[in-house]
């Protein structure tokens, strides 16, 4: 019953690739807005092997690629802060928010005083519902 078993093939070994094909690899999985499982896809390897050659790469346990490859990352670029100035209006503002809805084949037309807009924004959520 149990004669027809599936049996692997003797002298099965794993595959092995040459360091530099992995530096290449890896190099391509670091650069900006690339997807792994498609640098993986393209040159015949598995995601999850892949993965793993980028995680030695940065816990240290392969060399990283080196500056003068052309398939090195050029490193992130420093982060720069840009500085943001809000001005708050001094006055409150005069003048009407006139607001005019369509339902149906009725309009409404409403006027609301600007000063109160937070009130306006709040009723029309409720009215917009």
């Amino acid at each position: 019953m149990y004669a027809n078993l599936v049996k692997a093939p003797r002298g099965r070994h794993r595959r092995s690739y040459p360091d530099d094909f992995k530096t290449q690899v890896v190099a391509a999985c670091l650069q900006p807005g690339v997807s792994m499982a498609a640098v993986a896809l393209a040159n015949g390897l598995n995601a999850n092997l892949l993965r793993r050659w980028v995680k030695e790469v940065r816990g240290g346990g392969m060399p990283a690629p080196t500056a003068g490859s052309k398939d090195a990352p050029a490193g992130p670029a420093p982060p720069t802060l840009v500085p943001v100035t809000v001005a708050l209006p001094e006055e409150v503002p005069s003048g009407e928010i006139k607001i005019e809805i369509h339902r149906a084949q009725a309009v409404f037309q409403i006027s609301w005083p600007a000063a109160e807009s937070a009130s306006c924004a709040q009723w029309l959520r409720e009215v917009l519902r």
